[in-house]
């Protein structure tokens, strides 16, 4: 039997963003479609996750839920699986999320889904806006060399002077504009690389990485992460 941290008095991150990866893998090993590891991931343990974010006081928990290279490589087939659980996902948390007044954010590039979806996304977008005691935040269709490009043509469609750009107002274009950079970036599935994730917030953040698949990654791990995460002392270059 495993025995549970206590998180007490400890450094605890402000921003938590996840990796989620390894839910086909975690379906493979155990003889089913690849679509139930990312069923089990989103009904099972993501809900756990946030609330173990929520019950530590982390203000900012950022989840990778599509990748830029999942959007174009899935098949019709998957994708239409991951948008219909979006949809349940949202039926299932929309009260629980405005009960505990938490705000939904999205970064990404949402403008190519179905209409449904983007309705649905700028639904609980207006839904939670008001909401003011933390941050759940989605990456939809998001990679982080395709942010820097729409970074780019948003900048230059307002015809902001380039000249006038520095490592202190770049962030303002970003679509992590009034996020904080993460503290602490996790990563399951056993790779040890970031992916493209977030790659101008995540210059100073610290990493973690597990080998378990993400369907396994359930809150008792999240909370051995963030004690990792507190044992640390952060330079930032210095």
């Amino acid at each position: 039997m495993r025995s549970v941290i206590r998180i007490t008095n400890m450094n605890i991150p402000k921003h938590v963003a996840i990796i989620p990866d390894g839910n086909r893998r975690w379906a493979k090993k155990r003889g089913l479609p690849s679509f139930e590891g990312h069923r089990f991931a989103a009904q099972k343990t993501l809900p756990k996750l946030i609330k173990k974010a929520n019950d530590l006081g982390i203000t900012y928990f950022t989840f990778w839920a599509m990748s830029t290279e999942n959007f174009a490589k899935r098949s019709k087939l998957e994708l239409n699986g991951l948008f219909t659980l979006m949809k349940i996902i949202y039926r299932l948390k929309r009260n629980e999320i405005m009960k505990n007044k938490i705000r939904v954010k999205i970064l990404g590039d949402i403008s190519k889904f179905p209409s449904d979806i983007q309705k649905l996304i700028n639904k609980g977008l207006s839904e939670t806006e008001k909401n003011d005691k933390g941050f759940l935040i989605f990456a939809l269709n998001y990679g982080g060399r395709d942010e820097i490009i729409r970074t780019i043509n948003r900048i230059s469609n307002i015809q902001y002077p380039i000249s006038n750009l520095n490592t202190d107002n770049f962030g303002q274009f970003l679509d992590t504009e009034g996020i904080p950079d993460p503290d602490l970036i996790i990563r399951t599935g056993g790779e040890k690389r970031l992916s493209g994730f977030m790659p101008w917030q995540s210059e100073y953040s610290e990493l973690y990485f597990s080998d378990l698949f993400f369907p396994d990654f359930d809150d008792k791990e999240f909370e051995k992460a963030i004690k990792d995460y507190s044992l640390r002392k952060r330079r930032f270059g210095k």
